[in-house]
């Protein structure tokens, strides 16, 4: 995919710039492979340090349920995701029908980033929350193909949450999870998507969610 400002349906207010979510600054993580086209299509590059107000910030999702709710993390990034989404007035999320479901759980694993210590002992906690345990949760850490423990950018390690039924409560789940000592960061977004544009068989759909 290329990017280039006129792409952009959102005029920005301020001079358009990419964040990208690594550092140090100028350099991207081995899934955001930007940088380089962006400064040859003459798109300033900057860190959230530098401007930690965003007008728009566009970015995919692994499932997404029928109140807008977003699960992402699959590519083991949703922390810096979610800090870059958070900085944005708007978050704009771009995915195809298949990634569309009336509940999250089932569709995809719910992405947890642990600390490396204690992390079994973490991931043994995740599965007795109290708020997910109507969802036949089943936390397992991410492998890599290759064998051994899956890494993210930040040195951690990924526990996914597979779900054999529908998460009854997007909200309780995050705000137990993040009060779980040992857990980074979880991939539940909720209630953050300004507008979900959906490509799908019969054309492209825009659902708005009223949140501006």
């Amino acid at each position: 995919m290329r990017l280039a400002p006129q792409c952009c349906p959102f005029p920005p207010r301020r001079p358009w710039f990419w964040v990208p979510l690594s550092s140090p600054p100028w350099t991207a993580t081995r899934f955001f492979t930007f940088p380089p086209q962006a400064m040859a299509l003459g798109i300033s590059l900057s860190t959230l340090a530098s401007h930690p107000n965003i007008d728009v910030c566009i970015d995919g999702a692994d499932a997404v349920d029928a109140n807008l709710n977003i699960i992402k993390g699959g590519g083991g990034a949703h922390l810096r995701e979610k800090m870059v989404a958070e900085a944005a007035a708007r978050l704009v999320v771009i995915v195809d029908e298949s990634k569309m479901c009336e509940s999250l759980g089932p569709s995809f694993p719910l992405p947890v980033e642990v600390t490396p210590f204690g992390h079994l002992h973490t991931l043994r906690r995740i599965g007795q929350l109290h708020s997910l345990s109507g969802s036949a949760a089943a936390p397992y850490l991410r492998q890599l193909k290759a064998g051994g423990l899956y890494t993210t950018d930040n040195g951690n390690y990924i526990v996914d949450v597979a779900c054999g039924k529908p998460i009854a409560d997007t909200v309780a789940v995050a705000a137990e999870l993040s009060r779980l000592t040992g857990v980074v960061a979880h991939g539940l977004f909720n209630q953050m998507a300004s507008e979900v544009i959906v490509a799908g068989k019969d054309g492209v759909s825009v659902i708005k969610s009223g949140r501006q």
